[in-house]
């Protein structure tokens, strides 16, 4: 997928790659937020664990994880843990803000 930061190796996948393959099943969207932030709007069939609950049993195995939050940071940490844990986790780059601002579709429900 895409560039890999140097840092911490937590690729960053923009949205609308994310998009792609979260349409096509090929990744696990996990949306980190807290539920007033989910309420407001997220991707739909993302799997929802705010960050204070996130443990690595309750992800599922199999296929590369994309963490996202409102701008990144927080699922930045969260991709870190996840990839610590032995998981493919990737970060998108710019969480919400960057999903919203490329026009991809969120759902309230």
């Amino acid at each position: 997928m895409s560039a890999v930061d140097p840092v911490n190796e937590v690729k960053q996948v923009s949205a609308t790659e994310a998009l792609t393959h979260h349409q096509a099943g090929d990744v696990t969207l996990l949306d980190v937020r807290e539920p007033h932030e989910w309420a407001i709007g997220h991707v739909e069939g993302a799997l929802h664990l705010p960050l204070g609950e996130l443990r690595a049993e309750a992800v599922p195995a199999g296929k590369p994880v994309v963490v996202l939050c409102h701008a990144g940071g927080r699922s930045q940490f969260a991709a870190e843990a996840l990839l610590e844990a032995g998981f493919d986790a990737r970060n998108l780059a710019g969480g919400m803000i960057a999903w919203e601002a490329a026009g991809l579709p969120v759902v309230t429900h």
